[in-house]
């Protein structure tokens, strides 16, 4: 009787794992810093896994914006990589972290978020609808122009910094994600 239950245990245990591997295989990740980002999975859960998103990773953390971004949504996130927080002024990042200054990292951070999950062919249509130029109303109350340079989609700031999707489409549970290659800031 004790064997019968330990085979059956186990037996359960394998067709679990190959339920679950089998799911794991059916989803379509996107690789972003070296990492498989899972549909299934939230912004969060996915963006800790991405070598090259440590630093927003860590201002995500700093500004304590964790729980909201692990939240039901949806969000369309642009994703600023290590290389575009790179591109700030020296010691910007690191001024930014401070716990004095957490009100301007929230700022800057949700500027980054727009309520709602915008696809890069959503983008595409309103960029199209809105004669070459889309408006994007961030979370944190400033705006973003969505513009196309062939098929490459760009945002500028409120400040006419302009930052170039790299990677679009990266599907989350929340949202999605376009990772891109600039920070943009709003108007100070």
């Amino acid at each position: 009787m004790k064997t019968r239950n330990i085979f059956s245990a186990l037996v359960l245990s394998l067709s679990l794992f190959a339920t679950t591997l089998t799911f794991a295989q059916k989803e379509k990740t996107v690789n972003v810093g070296g990492a498989p980002m899972y549909p299934s999975k939230n912004i969060v859960e996915n963006t800790v896994n991405s070598k090259d998103h440590t630093t927003l990773v860590a201002a995500v953390k700093a500004a304590g914006l964790v729980e909201t971004l692990q939240s039901k949504g949806p969000f369309t996130v642009f994703a600023p990589t290590n290389a575009a927080f790179d591109k700030l002024p020296k010691g910007t990042v690191e001024t930014l972290l401070k716990p004095e200054n957490l009100k301007t990292l929230q700022t800057i951070l949700t500027y980054h978020v727009v309520a709602g999950k915008l696809n890069a062919s959503d983008l595409m249509n309103l960029i199209k609808k809105g004669n070459g130029k889309a408006t994007l109303k961030t979370v944190s109350g400033g705006t973003l122009t969505a513009w196309m340079k062939g098929k490459e989609i760009y945002l500028t700031d409120e400040n006419g910094n302009s930052s170039k999707v790299t990677i679009a489409d990266v599907n989350q549970s929340n949202g999605v994600i376009h990772v891109v290659d600039s920070v943009v800031t709003p108007k100070a």
